[in-house]
């Protein structure tokens, strides 16, 4: 993939989840950090839950934005390296589909069941 075209598709998440993913944080910092963050309706985080592979770490980032110390725009510079990582990957593994592994998978056969 050109480097143009990759910096488009990377900017095009972040200016998406940046402009557009509904926060739960707070109306301002001070009460996000006496408060803290609603994981719950917080769209980056759902994100995390879905593309993030590592529990441990997802629970931490669900403490530290739900205690207040971690900020809506931390949560959401987490969220698009995430999507941008798995982004990377399914490019990458459709660079590996060949003619030949598409015909794999469609060529006609007879199917075995064992009832």
């Amino acid at each position: 993939m050109p480097s143009k075209i990759r910096r488009s598709f990377y900017l095009n998440i972040s200016f998406q989840i940046n402009k557009y993913a509904f926060s739960g944080g707070r109306d301002t910092v001070e009460e996000h950090r006496k408060y803290g963050g609603n994981c719950d309706v917080d769209i980056s985080y759902q994100f995390l839950r879905y593309f993030m592979e590592d529990d441990d770490e997802l629970e931490s980032i669900r403490q530290r934005y739900a205690n207040g110390e971690l900020l809506t725009g931390e949560l959401k510079a987490i969220a698009i390296k995430e999507v941008q990582r798995v982004m990377t990957e399914l490019q990458n593994r459709r660079k590996e589909v060949t003619d030949e592994v598409v015909k794999s998978f469609t060529v006609p056969r007879k199917l075995k069941y064992d009832y």
